[in-house]
């Protein structure tokens, strides 16, 4: 029989008053470090994570260390740096990535911050500047080949009234590919800058502005470092978006001149030469250099401003 200082458990064992209370302790402490069952909720998201994107990063990996010719795992690397060919896509890459991040996010920056209000019109403005973002890539470009070609309406309208003799070369080159990441890419920042700008409560502003603070002012010190986590996070990811530009590259670019980006020299080597070591590593250049920007990003913001960025409404 249990002794005065035991109890049965509902299973029959012995069980002493303290075991119980050791264990609701601990479960205690766990629940004040965010250590409960809810995190079970996490389990769906971290399987599709594993199995959608930390498997064939590290199976990518794996293979660009695999060349097909050479002895040493790192013959692809070496190959890709050594060949100025390869080498130049950094650059060319770039060179559409950044000017189109830019001007997305800086146009986005003050049509939203004035599209912040109510008013009336504003979610069929907010209609009219979404709808690139449901036309797609390809769509978009084949847009551009009939305004803006040789033949387009624009080149026909602006010879019809003497502006121009020969017609303004828009495709098939740099402008063409920019203009296309523009068009598409606008949509993206700007919804992203909306809601974090949204969030922002204007009485901050109306209270600064009472203290003697003018328009420039109050977005500077009071929006600006509110709005700072959420214009890195859409400085990010427009910068990933048109850092992996492929379809706009090929059909209003010039794929094998001056929008000879990092993706396409991927595809080349993955389908037309069928090395897909090579492929492979290209593509882990590319997300070393994305996450590298990434970074500088994020750097930034943190010394941009440091203190709370709680005066959002939520």
């Amino acid at each position: 029989m249990a002794t005065g200082i035991e109890r049965r458990a509902p299973g029959g064992a012995i069980k002493a008053p303290g075991q119980s209370g050791q264990k609701a302790a601990l479960h205690h402490r766990l629940a004040e470090r965010g250590v409960d069952r809810t995190l079970l909720l996490l389990v769906p998201g971290l399987a599709a994570m594993v199995a959608l994107f930390v498997y064939p990063f590290l199976y990518g990996l794996s293979i660009s260390f695999q060349p097909q010719e050479g002895v040493s795992a790192l013959a692809n690397y070496a190959e890709f740096f050594r060949d100025p060919f390869l080498r130049g896509t950094i650059g060319k890459t770039f060179w559409l990535a950044v000017p189109a991040t830019i001007i997305n996010v800086a146009a986005a920056i003050p049509i939203a911050y004035r599209m912040r209000g109510r008013y009336r019109g504003k979610r069929f403005l907010t209609i009219i500047l979404v709808v690139p973002m449901t036309l797609g890539t390809v769509l978009v470009a084949e847009g551009l080949l009939s305004y803006l070609g040789p033949n387009g309406w624009l080149n026909r309208s602006l010879t019809a009234v003497g502006l121009i003799d020969d017609p303004i070369r828009l495709v098939h080159n740099y402008w063409g590919v920019l203009i296309s990441l523009i068009i598409t890419g606008f949509p993206f920042a700007f919804l992203l800058i909306l809601s974090y700008i949204s969030g922002i409560d204007p009485t901050l502003e109306r209270a600064a502005a009472t203290l003697g603070a003018g328009p420039w002012d109050r977005f500077r010190r009071v929006t600006m470092p509110l709005l700072a986590p959420g214009l890195a996070i859409t400085v990010c990811l427009a910068f990933v978006l048109a850092f992996s530009v492929f379809p706009s590259a090929v059909l209003v670019g010039e794929p094998a001149g001056e929008t000879r980006v990092l993706s396409i020299v991927a595809y080349r080597a993955a389908f037309e030469e069928f090395d897909y070591s090579m492929a492979s590593t290209i593509a882990m250049i590319m997300a070393a250099l994305e996450l590298g920007v990434i970074a500088l990003v994020l750097g930034w913001r943190s010394r941009l401003y440091r203190g709370s960025t709680s005066g959002g409404k939520g």
